[in-house]
């Protein structure tokens, strides 16, 4: 009955940055998208699904998901892109419950990153909600800089996702990253709140 937790934020909101300082205390991170890059190339019912879906030619001669020219397509095509996480997330949903029960049953608890958390409705099957926030501007230029695209690219993302007001709202703490806020106390205060509301519940269940 392990505690699971999602950590979800805009692109560029910096999950990734909050998460390796999660892990730094102790706690696991299932990392869904890095996961659904891994099942869509290797488990061969996704690949024949995208394959019908794109085209053949998505994937390289060795089977290989050609994956900057599929974002191409979806986040300009939102449709398509709805389509792909048809195929895409329930089988990461199933990937993750596969996972989580390969895990040391000791921690506190552990962490679900997606993006698309809120989008896809999944966050309902989890036991609390972490929203990473960060001023546009700023998720703007992190990504033109991280990913070496222009502000037009950027934006099309962007548009693809909840306004981050609506992931705020669904979650049940919030997290600012930006340059004002420092962020190790913020993490400290979830960290040491949900592994106090895991031993209570570990207590509740027990009794």
């Amino acid at each position: 009955m392990m505690m699971k937790v999602g950590i979800t934020g805009g692109i560029g909101s910096g999950k990734s940055t909050v998460c390796k300082i999660f892990e730094g205390l102790g706690i696991t991170v299932y990392n869904s998208d890095i996961r659904a890059k891994e099942l869509m190339n290797s488990r061969p019912d996704i690949i024949e699904q995208v394959k019908k879906l794109f085209g053949e030619n998505i994937y390289s001669d060795q089977n290989k998901l050609k994956g900057k020219e599929l974002a191409a397509i979806v986040f300009k095509n939102k449709r398509a892109l709805e389509k792909l996480n048809a195929i895409v997330h329930p089988a990461v949903q199933q990937d993750f419950e596969r996972w989580v029960m390969m895990q040391n049953m000791h921690l506190p608890y552990i962490l679900k990153e997606a993006a698309l958390l809120v989008e896809t409705g999944s966050h309902k099957l989890l036991h609390y909600l972490i929203c990473v926030t960060a001023p546009l501007e700023l998720r703007i230029k992190r990504i033109m800089d991280r990913d070496h695209v222009d502000r037009k690219a950027v934006m099309e993302r962007i548009n693809n996702q909840l306004p981050e007001q609506e992931k705020v709202a669904a979650a049940d703490y919030v997290i600012r990253n930006d340059e004002d806020s420092l962020l190790i106390p913020q993490i400290l205060e979830i960290h040491e709140e949900l592994s106090k509301k895991s031993k209570e519940r570990t207590r509740n269940l027990t009794f």
